[in-house]
């Protein structure tokens, strides 16, 4: 026998629909007298997408939820985590190509969060791929085209 606690069980209500992955709730929109959907990720305490909500037939109650909305909403809700996952990573890691006594490199920062204190490390690679030099730099260190070369031209020794 599996044990199935952490699976949520599929819900199909008229203002709460889940398939145990995705839960679309709508909700009063705080605002106005209209309505709200809520997109929350199994195991996230945040929704990853809050939008507005059709009114129904009598202009007074949201229109229900069905298949075809809940398939948009969890599809639309998934681009913007895809889109935060991207601008997250664009942030911690970050490349420049530079040219060092005639061979071209490419020198890498690569971030990583941490509660108890971030850490980055520094990486040089050549052309090949192969990498040349890694070390450990601040996660305050700021990745330029001059300080990887003179990171380069140093022999590679930890940049201060």
């Amino acid at each position: 026998m599996t044990d199935t606690s952490d699976t949520p069980t599929p819900v199909q209500e008229p203002r709460l629909w889940s398939d145990g992955r995705w839960t679309a709730r709508v909700i009063k929109n705080e605002d106005d007298d209209g309505w709200a959907v809520a997109m929350t990720l199994h195991g996230e305490a945040e929704p990853a997408l809050v939008g507005p909500w059709t009114m129904g037939r009598d202009k007074k109650n949201p229109k229900p939820l069905d298949v075809s909305a809940f398939n948009t909403l969890v599809k639309t809700a998934s681009e913007v985590l895809r889109r935060h996952e991207q601008q997250l990573h664009a942030q911690l890691n970050k490349s420049v190509i530079i040219t060092v006594q005639g061979e071209r490199l490419r020198v890498a920062l690569a971030i990583v969060p941490d509660e108890e204190g971030a850490t980055a490390t520094l990486s040089a690679q050549n052309a090949l791929g192969e990498e040349l030099a890694r070390v450990p730099v601040p996660p305050s260190f700021q990745l330029t085209a001059a300080r990887a070369t003179a990171w380069a031209e140093s022999g590679f020794e930890r940049p201060r």
